[in-house]
This record gives C-alpha cells, sequence and structure tokens, in this order.
C-alpha cells in the first residue's frame, strides 16, 4: 500500500514520471560508451547503445545522411563515428521522433556540425517551454536543451525528404507516447522508425505530462500496422532488435487485452488498489515487466484512470 501511495502521489503531482525523467538523466560513462551500427534494409541502418537509450534510424546514401533521433548529448563523438564506419558523406539532416532527452540530447551537438533538425511543431514547443519538459523522480526538473538543439523545420501534418533516390516520409502520429511522435517511413527501404511509441522491453510508456494517451497509442500501433507489410523492418524505440509486423500485433493486442481486463474490472466497480491486488497483466510480466523502470506498477494505473476509473479503496472508507 506504501508503494502504491507513493505511485498515486506521483501521478497526481506530474502527470506521469516520463520514460526520460526515470533514467534518462544518469549520463555517466556514456561518453565512453560504444555504439553499434547494423544494416536493417536498403539504405536504412540502425545506431544503439546496448545499455540504453533511443535507437538512431540512419538512412545512407550518396547524397549525405538522415538521422532518426540522436540519443544524449555525450554520445554524438560516438555517433558521428558508428556512421563513419559505413559512408564518408556527410550528416546532412536529423528527426526528432519525440522529445525526450535520449532522443534529442545530441541536437545541439550535431547542429554544430551543420545538421537541419527536424520535428513536429509540438515537439518544438516543448524546446521553448520555460520549465523543463522532463521530469525527475520526486517531481523536480531537469534543465532544458540549449538553444542550439531546437529543431529549425517543422511540419503540421507531414514532411518528405527526397534524398539518395528515395522519398522519406515523417508524419505526426496520434498522441500515443507524447503528442508530437513522429514515424518516419523509408518506403523504398520498406523500414519504420516508430520512436518511443514501440518498444520491444517494456509496456508501452505513456507520458501524460507531454500530451500522450494510451488511445493514440493504440490508434498509431494501428497505423503502422496498417501501413506495414509481412516483409517490412521495424526500428524499436528501445530494443536491441529490429523486428517486424508481426511484432507490432503482437505488442498492440497485449495492450488491448490488458485494457479489456482492467476496464472489466472497472465496471465491476473495483477500485485501482483491487485491481492491482488481482494483477491483470500477469500472463505479461515474464516479457514485458522487466524494465525496472516501468513495469505493471506504473503501466496499470495509467490505464486504469484513462478508462475513467477515479479514487482509490481507501478513499471509499
Amino acid at each position: 500500500m506504501i508503494q502504491l501511495r507513493k505511485l498515486l502521489s506521483g501521478l497526481m503531482v506530474a502527470g506521469l514520471m516520463t520514460s526520460a525523467g526515470k533514467f534518462a538523466f544518469a549520463q555517466v560513462g556514456f561518453a565512453d560508451a560504444e555504439l553499434s551500427i547494423e544494416h536493417v534494409a536498403g539504405n536504412v541502418y540502425m545506431i544503439q547503445r546496448p545499455g540504453g537509450g533511443g535507437n538512431i534510424g540512419a538512412f545512407i546514401g550518396s547524397e549525405g545522411v538522415l538521422l532518426v533521433d540522436a540519443l544524449f548529448a555525450p554520445m554524438s563523438d560516438q555517433v558521428v563515428a558508428a556512421v563513419g564506419e559505413v559512408t564518408g558523406n556527410e550528416i546532412r539532416f536529423l528527426i526528432n521522433t519525440h522529445i525526450h532527452g535520449d532522443h534529442v540530447g545530441g541536437n545541439a551537438n550535431l547542429a554544430a556540425m551543420g545538421v537541419l533538425i527536424f520535428a513536429h511543431e509540438n515537439t518544438r514547443v516543448k524546446f521553448l517551454e520555460e520549465r523543463s519538459h522532463f521530469p525527475r523522480n520526486g517531481g523536480s526538473f531537469a534543465p532544458q536543451q540549449p538553444v542550439a538543439a531546437r529543431p529549425v523545420v517543422t511540419y503540421n501534418d507531414s514532411i518528405s525528404f527526397h534524398l539518395n533516390g528515395e522519398e522519406v516520409r515523417a508524419f505526426l502520429a496520434p498522441p500515443s507516447h507524447t503528442d508530437g511522435d513522429t514515424f518516419v517511413y523509408f518506403p523504398e527501404s520498406d523500414v519504420l522508425h516508430l520512436g518511443d511509441v514501440f518498444r520491444t522491453t517494456s509496456y508501452p510508456i505513456v507520458d501524460k505530462f507531454n500530451g500522450g494517451t494510451l488511445r493514440g497509442t493504440i490508434a498509431a500501433l494501428d497505423m503502422a500496422i496498417d501501413m506495414a507489410s509481412p516483409d517490412t523492418r521495424v526500428i524499436p524505440g528501445h530494443g536491441l532488435e529490429v523486428v517486424g509486423r508481426a511484432e507490432m500485433v503482437e505488442f498492440r493486442d497485449m495492450i488491448l487485452d490488458i485494457r479489456d481486463r482492467v476496464y472489466a474490472m472497472i465496471r465491476q466497480g473495483m477500485h485501482l488498489d483491487e485491481i492491482m491486488t488481482a494483477q491483470p497483466t500477469a500472463d505479461y510480466d515474464a516479457e514485458w515487466g522487466q524494465e525496472a523502470t516501468w513495469t505493471a506498477v506504473d503501466f496499470v494505473p495509467l490505464v486504469y484512470y484513462e478508462l475513467g476509473g477515479a479514487g482509490r479503496l481507501e478513499d471509499r472508507q
């Protein structure tokens, strides 16, 4: 009960603590971290830090390099070095999938190298807010990104790049992880980068503080699944492996099942304390509940409140 009270207090104070707020600022040793780069399909590669941080998509060809996300600031040299393992061409463009520090932290460093930064309008707004968009544990706030990190070009619904003989499409997803989530699709290479809307390491993280919704997460996944063919390769925002359409369907169906279980319990008059005790995620915890920073203890209350659940058992007494 004490742990649950602490969680609920945090929910009331700051919406939901974001993935960035919970672990993205522990950057000790990042300057020495090793990154890997692997070919995904066509002209697209994935750059990642095995120890954590958002996966980068790298679209590489004779006309230059387009990156999707930028990892943490101390790792920019390693990102450039990873790109250099497969091409000598310059990094020209960067698309931010959303606002969190493990995806935009390297913006300023890349901008200083002449990289032009793109993001959805809602994501740029987060850069301009007076207080930080990254709530820490306990409700305090981390420093904002520097002015140089701000996206230079924004779009409302979508934007296309014509580069390396392909059309690259970046477009707004429904409000899911945040309200500025961008999906990036490489049609010729048949690769999707979904940012943190889709991850293979935990239950979906819905950052209410930055406009995310569970309903939108489901809609965004439906959109991605409808776009994908059985051969489409998918870069998750977090996760060590490139996956495909089947894994997105599995992720979406898991969310729907848990949502339906929690809703049925709400209809039965159960409050959050009782639902947590009933463990509606028990069938999934072994696969999706192992990331210490985001487990069923975080996910179930999010589902409960978005479905209209209100109050705790102790509030009725």
